[in-house]
């Protein structure tokens, strides 16, 4: 079985080549810079090809043949899809990684908008969106970010092609390009003696890579043209994200809770928006574990050997 991972050495796709490569796939992963490919990796016997998503004629050569499984973890707008259709067109299954930024609350709010949204229950993949962007947007703005995703999403599912769509939530897990946990890793390690925290009851729905991955294996399994959403079992609070952090790093300061606004204890789980993920269930998928525990492994990545007792 071989498996292609665009863009495939960050938190989704390492996790993913890894998972993969453990359970006997010859996995090949692209990147822009070999330095970027984590040694666990190699060691598993994942193989690294310097190639830039844009290099349509050098991911074509890539692909060559064919692949039992591509997951494209680096599409950003609808150009990006467009151009490897042909390329891809010789794969047994398809993943494109899309994200929950699509999502609109019932007044067309969403979460990188000026306006907060209000989500009254968890998304489901038939919920509404942005509407898609014209080929123009930069995705890489506040503004064109989800649209852009909307508008890569609908090329890959107009296709024909066996493409399954993953909308995740927010990431966690070792070899993340910006891992959510650092800030009070960091302050924590430190020896800060108090950490505040607005906002402390805030459910923002995570995603560990590692269940990402076990979707995806999953998804190769049975090939089809759907979206499907990729969270974590758990819903913890923010600060029942915090507490695991303090716990792993035996760190027994205090967490203050100051109110929301007040231009304190900010921290990145305050959008209240959760994934409905029963299709992804349906289909056969078991996550690995819960997000605190999973959210660990990042923890220990980014302390990076050093002792987790606080400085």
């Amino acid at each position: 079985m071989r498996a292609i991972l665009l863009g495939g050495t960050g938190a989704m796709g390492g996790a993913t080549a890894q998972r993969l490569a453990l359970a006997g796939w010859d996995v090949e992963v692209t990147g822009r810079q070999r330095s970027g490919m984590p040694d666990e990796l190699l060691r598993a016997g994942v193989r690294f090809h310097r190639l830039d998503r844009t290099d349509t004629r050098g991911v074509a050569g890539l692909i060559g043949g064919g692949a039992d499984l591509i997951v494209d973890l680096v599409a950003y707008k609808a150009a990006d899809v467009r151009a490897l259709l042909p390329a891809m067109a010789s794969a047994a299954s398809l993943v494109l990684v899309s994200s929950r930024a699509v999502y609109v609350d019932d007044a067309g709010r969403h979460i990188n908008g000026d306006e907060p949204p209000r989500f009254r229950r968890p998304a489901r993949e038939d919920s509404c969106t942005v509407p898609p962007a014209a080929d123009e947007v930069d995705p890489f703005t506040r503004e064109g970010y989800a649209p852009c995703k909307v508008a890569a999403e609908r090329v890959a599912l107009d296709s024909g092609l066996p493409v399954t769509v993953l909308r995740p939530s927010k990431v966690h897990g070792r070899w993340a390009r910006n891992p959510r946990t650092k800030d009070f890793v960091g302050r924590m390690f430190a020896g800060e003696q108090t950490v505040a925290l607005a906002d402390a009851d805030a459910v923002d729905h995570l995603s560990a890579a590692a269940n990402v991955a076990a979707l995806i294996e999953t998804v190769a399994a049975h090939p089809g043209r759907r979206i499907l959403n990729s969270a974590d079992p758990d819903t913890p609070t923010a600060e029942e994200i915090v507490r695991a952090i303090a716990a792993e790093l035996q760190w027994h300061g205090t967490i203050e809770h100051v109110p929301g606004g007040s231009g304190r204890g900010h921290h990145p789980w305050r959008t209240s928006l959760t994934l409905d993920t029963t299709a992804a269930r349906d289909l056969g998928y078991q996550p690995v574990g819960n997000a605190l525990d999973l959210l660990i492994d990042e923890v220990r990545w980014v302390l990076g050997g050093r002792s987790p007792v606080a400085g």
